[in-house]
């Protein structure tokens, strides 16, 4: 009976903690008291700590989840790119581009400003320099930086809005799309669209004008995108929007994803 009164506190405290959603609080607060007893730490001070945990394991948690949502096909970081690889890269415009956690303390136009700015990025250069993966590293940081960001290639995002076009739910997806801090539309000009498919990307690319930061990659420079969307009228209309206020990256070299595996295995 006793040790049924004994554990009441401590079943309350779990179900109290439980129902407010603080599960790190609840997994650590038993070990930081015996630490901070041992410390002669005050109640005050040991609150504290409990709630610096909760709140860095909240961040991480939410960090993940952004990441999930964006869809990105892999994880990769702007500190695991071979900028020496690409020297027509400029990776000092790179790095002050890629949200970070001091923006409040960093010089105006760094990228603490650019999506806030709804400013565009178009990366331009031959396949395997890793335009893929600078977009990426970039939406990473911007996820880590509490903001929403979407990643797609273009031909699957054509398909996306033909399907919803057919289901009737397309001003749905295209609010979806319009929502996000940062959109990513990989792979631009790697495969031929269908006119309704360039009509309904075209739509896109118009309603995040002004409204959120767009990051293009391409193979194809500026003078190819005719080929892109079939006529000169709307490929002007779309560079009018997109290089508004724009970021070029220009990354052409030789493809060090083939240099990579050309390169003799080591034994």
């Amino acid at each position: 009976m006793n040790e049924e009164i004994n554990d009441t506190p401590q079943l309350l405290l779990t179900h109290h903690l439980k129902s407010l959603r603080l599960p790190t609080f609840l997994r650590e607060y038993d070990k930081v008291a015996k630490l901070c007893a041992a410390e002669g730490v005050d109640h005050t001070r040991y609150l504290l700590r409990l709630t610096e945990l909760e709140l860095i394991d909240r961040e991480r948690r939410m960090v993940e989840r952004r990441i999930r949502a964006a869809k990105f096909p892999t994880t990769k970081s702007l500190d695991s790119f071979d900028f020496k690889a690409i020297p027509s890269l400029n990776k000092m415009m790179v790095m002050e581009l890629a949200p970070s956690r001091t923006c409040k303390h960093a010089l105006p136009g760094s990228g603490c400003d650019f999506i806030n700015r709804q400013e565009n990025i178009i990366a331009v250069g031959n396949s395997g320099t890793g335009k893929s993966h600078i977009a990426i590293g970039l939406g990473l940081a911007a996820c880590q930086k509490g903001l929403s960001v979407g990643f797609i290639t273009a031909s699957a995002l054509v398909h996306e809005l033909l399907e919803a076009k057919d289901e009737k739910r397309l001003l749905r997806l295209q609010k979806q799309l319009a929502k996000y801090s940062m959109l990513i539309i990989d792979e631009l000009g790697y495969v031929p669209l269908s006119p309704t498919g360039v009509e309904l990307l075209f739509e896109v690319f118009s309603q995040r004008y002004e409204r959120g930061s767009t990051v293009v990659t391409s193979n194809l420079p500026f003078d190819e995108w005719t080929s892109i969307f079939g006529s000169e009228r709307l490929t002007g209309a779309l560079l009018d929007r997109l290089t508004h206020h724009v970021h070029i990256l220009e990354m052409n070299g030789d493809s060090y994803r083939l240099k990579q595996s050309t390169q003799p295995q080591k034994t």
